[in-house]
């Protein structure tokens, strides 16, 4: 009941309200207002009235200008990045160490044989492209599969305007030649091997043949060196690599093959195969304390074969550094066994190291560094600790679970990084695609590592997927930074160890400690020693703030609304609260015009006058009155009206009791 009559009370104080029209109410706004401006407007003469509202339209119009440019920095987002340095105990990184040769060449010969025969003639062939120079005619029969699958050709440019694009063998170069010399003719521009259809014609392996030849124009002119890969035999859809030297050819299409073998090699053969650590890590210290390789975590990379992570953090707890300098970092002395590498796979001698944090997955060809044979290289570590702001400052995760690629990296139980990301993304690509994966990179379950034999054309597969610019761009738009990460900052140094003078005494005793022999079995080109330490305890963080926050934005909204206005949040209330009675008088005004039309409704439908009291009091109390048809009488016999009395005014003979009325009612 009291909410009923709070009700009511509240309907007659809005239905007074300030004015009944627009006009009143804007006139009580601008008299009542605290803002500078509207009151003079009312309150001058017409030409100062004039002014006053020209004056007040247009600083009205630069705070909402201001208020505009305001709002949209502060939904940009925007960061600042700050600096600062600490003096803390720091964890010493995770190191990763492997050969820059993956695997031992006496190992793994037999699996390259082919391969390596067939190298061995195209360099021939290379140094003397012309017939019949060669010493291979007396050994075994070649197996050109594995060329014809992904073909090398020669392009000889000692006529730069005729240049001739060469097959490397002598048993299509014939052919080759001649057409080539017919189709050369032509202009530069058009150029266009013969090589290309005799490849094709000339091709005896099975299913897996790719068509070989190429396609050159004038803008590839200056290439030595040209690899070819096709989506299928005798097909016209290739795609073309060109060298500015035929080492870098003979080099990438060496791994390219290489690749297609290796794949099809179980993993733990491939560990078996690799450098293990009780040959590899020769002597180890971690401060004071003495380690070995059982120190080391083993992983495989595909790039470098067996890796070992000491400090990984996976098992144990991550190790402090109890003081900056080297006497206190990790001391290491390494054997790769530069005797036994792979002569056209790893054209580069030493080790391959990276730090990093714990529990990350090591991309050594993207971040790692080499360690020379026959020095010993000393590595002095800053730390960088990056702070990144999330969403909406920033697009980076805490952990990747909010990143829409799977994480292939995730079955080493490494935490996420960018990098694993983007090869995870490529890698999924190229299963979607091609059908198959790539055998330098971790693959899901019941998918396998492409090869020539099973996936024909996988190369031109490849090839195509990683030129394409679009599926790069979609992989680094679904990748996203971490928010936190550390980085080490090295400074390298290097000097020849062992000395001359040294030599002999260090090798004997390294000799007879890995292979308990009093021979000499190492030698300068194969040792390497290792010393990484902390230069200093000092690191620096670069952190992301907010560069505008709520606060700002309030306070800066304030700002410009007081210099141009003069005014305050109160002022921003009363302009609310006249917003809401030309709402309210809308309201009445919709509510009064919808009443006038029913009305005019009513009388459409009853266009009589209607009856008076007497006439109503008269069909009530005598039953038989009944009221003149007046359509029965003729039109010049109608009676005038009867002079009828208004109908009482019951609401204002309404009456209530005096305790129903309230103090602040309309009676009083």
């Amino acid at each position: 009941m009291n909410l009923k009559k709070y009700f009511i009370r509240a309907l007659h104080r809005l239905q007074k309200g300030p004015g009944y029209t627009y006009k009143e109410l804007l006139v009580w706004y601008c008299d009542n207002t605290n803002t500078h401006g509207p009151k003079r407007i009312i309150k001058e003469g017409p030409k100062k009235k004039l002014i006053w509202f020209f004056l007040t339209l247009l600083f009205a119009s630069l705070v909402f200008w201001q208020w505009g440019i305001l709002i949209n920095t502060y939904l940009s987002y925007n960061v600042t990045s700050s600096l600062s340095i600490g003096f803390k105990t720091m964890k010493f990184p995770a190191v990763t160490v492997c050969n820059a040769n993956p695997f031992k060449y006496s190992e793994v010969k037999h699996l390259l044989k082919e391969l390596d025969r067939l190298i061995e003639v195209a360099l021939e062939r290379i140094l003397q492209p012309t017939p019949g120079n060669s010493s291979e005619n007396a050994s075994p029969p070649l197996d050109l599969e594995l060329w014809h699958q992904i073909p090398l050709v020669l392009i000889d440019e000692h006529d730069k305007d005729n240049p001739v694009i060469v097959d490397i063998f002598e048993s299509n170069q014939t052919a080759l030649g001649n057409q080539t010399a017919g189709g050369n003719q032509t202009a530069a521009d058009n150029q266009t091997a013969g090589g290309n259809q005799t490849t094709a014609d000339n091709q005896t392996a099975a299913d897996n043949q790719t068509a070989g030849g190429n396609q050159t124009t004038a803008d590839n002119q200056t290439a030595a060196g040209n690899q070819t890969a096709c989506s299928h035999q005798g097909s016209d859809n290739c795609t073309y690599r060109n060298f500015t030297s035929a080492a870098q050819a003979v080099t990438e299409w060496y791994i390219l093959q290489s690749t297609s073998i290796l794949s099809k090699v179980p993993l733990q053969e491939r560990i078996r195969m690799g450098y293990q650590a009780e040959d590899m890590i020769l002597a180890c210290l971690y401060g004071a304390e003495p380690c070995n390789y059982k120190n080391f975590t083993q992983i495989y990379h595909p790039d470098h074969g067996n890796c070992y992570i000491f400090n990984w953090g996976m098992d144990e707890e991550a190790l402090n550094s109890s003081n900056p300098g080297a006497e206190f970092g990790l001391k290491l002395i390494l054997d790769i066994s530069q005797q036994d590498y792979i002569p056209y796979l790893s054209s580069a001698a030493g080790a391959r190291l990276m730090l990093h944090q714990q529990k990350s997955f090591p991309f050594l060809k993207d971040q790692g560094i080499y360690a020379m044979a026959g020095t010993e290289t000393s590595i002095g570590v800053l730390v960088d600790e990056l702070e990144r702001m999330g969403y909406p400052y920033s697009d980076c995760t805490m952990n990747g679970s909010d990143v829409p690629v799977k994480n292939l990296y995730s079955q080493y139980n490494t935490s996420y990084s960018i990098q694993a990301c983007l090869r995870s993304c490529f890698q999924n690509d190229m299963i979607e695609i091609c059908g198959c994966g790539h055998y330098m990179f971790p693959l899901p379950e019941r998918v396998n590592y492409c090869n020539n034999e099973d996936n024909p054309g996988w190369a031109y597969c490849y090839s195509a997927l990683r030129s394409s610019i679009r599926h790069r761009q979609i992989c680094i738009d679904s990748c996203k930074e971490t928010c936190n990460d550390t980085q080490y900052k090295m400074t390298i140094s290097m000097a020849d160890w062992p000395s001359e003078a040294s030599e002999d005494w260090i090798f004997h005793i390294l000799s007879y400690e890995r292979d308990m022999s009093t021979n000499v079995t190492l030698d300068r080109n194969g040792i390497i020693k290792l010393n990484i330490y902390f230069q200093e305890y000092n690191y620096r963080t670069i952190s992301e703030s907010a560069a505008t926050t709520i606060v700002w934005l309030l306070s800066s909204l304030g700002g410009q609304f007081g210099f141009w206005m003069g005014g305050s949040v109160l002022c921003l209330i009363e302009f609310g609260e006249i917003i809401i009675d030309a709402l309210w008088i809308t309201v009445i005004n919709m509510i009064s015009w919808c009443k006038g039309l029913k009305q005019k409704r009513v009388q459409a439908r009853y266009p009589d006058a209607p009856p008076t009291v007497s006439e109503l009091v008269e069909a009530h109390t005598n039953l038989g009155f009944q009221h003149e048809d007046t359509d029965a009488l003729p039109r010049d016999e109608v009676l005038p009206p009867e002079p009828g009395t208004p109908p009482p005014n019951y609401d204002s003979l309404r009456v209530q009791p005096l305790d129903v009325l309230g103090p602040d009612s309309d009676a009083e």
